[in-house]
């Protein structure tokens, strides 16, 4: 019995032994901090944060690769005490909600495959590629539902998901198990940042209009008496809505398909009908904003884009400031057309809406005059965007004899050549000169630098040499000069510091290489200053001696001692012209925008490039296939099954109101809107929905 015991003792103290010695060997450290932190969170085990359940999570979290909020399934409260352990603050969030991307499902498609068992939209993707007539559309299998974590959707009595937005918590579960991209994150920064790709359902209609809004929305709406909805679905895209329902050339109708029948939908007089109830009630409906930044944005130019920029870096988050010449906002829409087409209240109203999203105004100040680049990102906006408009801005404005100077350094050809007749103000172009573009004027303005006493001139060429406008004698003239032609390049980006231009960066158009050339001067063959965003480059510039004498680093930058080095780069150009690199390309407007809708979407495009630059991430990133107009879409030629209804015509004010209201069309009834919008064929890609006479109603009906 004794041996016995002694024997258990043994073995028991020989066991602790080894334990205790692997317990040394195999002692895992668990972080106090994500202990803390993992036991904060729910324990859902979502996946919704990214990573495969709480506990990775919490470890992303304590070592700064994921945010205290990151948590989905948890709320407001998990956020803040994960932050208290973290000793940080947590800041306002964007909202995000999945939305789906297509109209029409499988119950909807004229003609359909049989999946034969298959139940998973991945398979059924993988084996058969989906619906026959439309390959972007919904398969309808739900697995998106069955994926989601929160319960959040369902599936529609269409074939289509339902999102609960109370639910959704944007864990973006759906989007990832979805093989056709059907549905999606989205947010206000999301859909004032995207463009549209191959792979989505976006309508003809859609597609056509420069300002991509969503027409087929806001036409539901009138179609449903939701006229405060359809105007929110406009003002998404078009800080204008009321002005363009007046002067909008309507591409949107050349391309709507109701043609193949009749004629098109009304578009753009319902636009108008939706956003005059709205002026003509007083109550604005003013569309989502993404919260606060505290980021500061100057503005250069009060004209349609420069009003839309700012609309646009608004609803980003961002504090904008428009610094216009003259004393009214409005550009060319002020002046330029009539009140029997545009009265000027209705543009007061757009503008008004426009200023009511948080844009602040700051009239009588001259870009290059009376605001300087420098001095602007030395007041402490973060970024600078110009958009000074064109030739018959400066026409309008009475400023033909004078030179105009945007951004240091930087000046128009035309100035240049126009001085050098007159003999009255010149461009200084005694130091190192780059010439863009000019074509046959290129060798005249080389020798009016050479003239005023030139160190250096490089002229950049867009074209190769064989296809250049310069023929022998103006090559030789140039050379003849000191020029140097570089070909087959743009310049992507200017370099300053205070009030000088100091270089520019050329790239070779078909390789991408960059070369930074040496610039006092930039002379631009067009008719207007190409749109750039200037920002700060920070680095550190240690002051004189002098000036730092007991004078700390930041009193030295408050007292503007240190010098303001900058650098200005183009907007984004529209994805069908992405390979167009540098200035004055086939892509950029050299003299003026074709239309007011046109100048919207590159306000737009201005403001994604300002939210770039100031957060340092790329505009369009990832597997990225653009629209463009060389993209092969679906489509048809003929539309079957739809009734012939005739478009209602826009009727004319008669004289007697005429009298007392200048503008000449009258708008449409509401009576006339709802049957008009009843004219809308629904369109998906290859889908619409058809109107069927009475008969052919009553003889489906029977046949059912």
């Amino acid at each position: 019995m004794l041996e016995s015991v002694f024997l258990m003792g043994g073995l028991g103290l020989l066991i602790g032994g080894v334990l205790a010695f692997a317990s040394k060997i195999f002692y895992v450290y668990v972080d106090p901090l994500v202990a803390a932190i993992d036991d904060v969170l729910p324990g859902a085990n979502c996946g919704g944060c990214g990573y495969p359940g709480c506990t990775p999570n919490a470890e992303a979290i304590a070592s700064g690769k994921s945010s205290p909020d990151s948590c989905v399934a948890a709320g407001e409260d998990v956020a803040v005490a994960i932050a208290g352990l973290m000793g940080v603050v947590i800041g306002e969030k964007e909202p995000e909600v999945a939305k789906p991307g297509c109209y029409y499902g499988t119950k909807d498609a004229d003609v359909k495959y049989l999946y034969d068992g298959i139940d998973d939209c991945r398979a059924a993707a993988m084996v058969f590629g989906g619906m026959k007539e439309c390959n972007i559309g919904c398969l309808g299998l739900g697995t998106c539902v069955s994926a989601c974590p929160f319960d959040a959707l369902s599936m529609g009595e269409d074939g289509i998901p339902v999102v609960d937005e109370e639910k959704c918590t944007a864990c973006g579960t759906c989007e990832k198990v979805c093989p056709k991209h059907i549905i999606r994150l989205t947010s206000t920064s999301r859909r004032i940042m995207r463009e549209y790709t191959e792979d989505k359902c976006i309508t003809p209609c859609q597609r056509a209009c420069p300002t991509g809004i969503d027409i087929r929305e806001y036409l539901a709406h009138i179609r449903e008496g939701d006229n405060a909805g359809a105007v929110q679905v406009i003002k998404e895209r078009n800080p204008f809505p009321t002005v363009i329902g007046r002067i909008c050339p309507a591409p949107c109708e050349s391309e709507c398909r109701r043609q193949l029948v009749d004629e098109s939908v009304g578009i753009n007089n319902l636009k108008r009908f939706v956003c005059d109830l709205e002026m003509d009630m007083g109550e604005r409906v003013l569309p989502y904003k993404a919260p606060e930044t505290g980021r500061k944005v100057a503005i250069l130019g009060g004209g349609v884009e420069g009003l839309s920029a700012a609309f646009f870096t608004a609803r980003l988050g961002h504090t904008p400031t428009i610094f216009e010449a003259t004393s009214t906002l409005g550009g060319l829409l002020r002046i330029a057309i009539s009140d029997e087409r545009l009265p000027q209240h209705v543009l007061d109203w757009d503008i008004d809406g426009i200023l009511e999203m948080g844009v602040k105004v700051k009239t009588g100040k001259k870009a290059g005059q009376d605001v300087t680049i420098a001095s602007l990102l030395k007041e402490g906006y973060e970024t600078v965007f110009s958009s000074t408009g064109g030739w018959d801005s400066r026409l309008a404005r009475g400023e033909i004899d004078t030179v105009a100077n945007v951004f240091p350094g930087g000046y128009l050809m035309i100035d240049l050549l126009r001085s050098d007749v007159q003999q009255d103000e010149r461009i200084p172009c005694d130091g190192d000169v780059v010439i863009v573009g000019g074509g046959k004027m290129a060798p005249e303005a080389v020798r009016v630098c050479r003239e005023q006493g030139a160190r250096s001139i490089t002229v950049v060429e867009r074209r190769g040499q064989a296809d250049s406008a310069f023929d022998a004698s103006s090559l030789a003239a140039m050379e003849a000069d000191g020029a140097t032609i570089i070909y087959t390049a743009g310049v992507t980006r200017v370099l300053g510091q205070d009030e000088m231009l100091q270089a520019v960066e050329l790239t070779d158009i078909p390789t991408g290489a960059k070369n930074v050339v040496n610039a006092d001067s930039l002379i631009l063959s067009a008719g207007r200053f190409p749109e750039l965003v200037f920002s700060r480059i920070e680095e550190a510039v240690e002051p004189s001696k002098d000036e730092a004498q007991d004078v700390s680093e930041e009193e030295a930058v408050r007292q503007d001692i240190l010098p303001v080095k900058w650098e200005g780069v183009e907007i984004f150009k529209e994805p069908a012209d992405n390979n167009e690199l540098g200035m004055l390309s086939p892509a950029d407007e050299l003299s003026g925008y074709s239309a007011a809708v046109v100048a919207i979407n590159g306000g737009r495009r201005a403001a994604a490039t300002i939210h770039s630059v100031m957060y340092g991430v790329p505009v369009l990133s990832g597997p990225y296939k653009p629209v463009t107009g060389r993209s092969i879409l679906q489509g048809i030629t003929k539309v079957e099954g739809v009734q012939i209804i005739p478009r209602n015509i826009m009727p004319v004010n008669d004289a007697a109101t005429r009298a007392v209201k200048t503008e000449l069309a009258a708008g449409y009834t509401p009576e006339t809107a709802k049957a008009e919008a009843e004219r809308c064929l629904k369109c998906g890609l290859l889908c619409y929905e058809r109107t069927l006479a009475d008969g052919a109603e009553k003889a489906e009906e029977s046949a059912a």
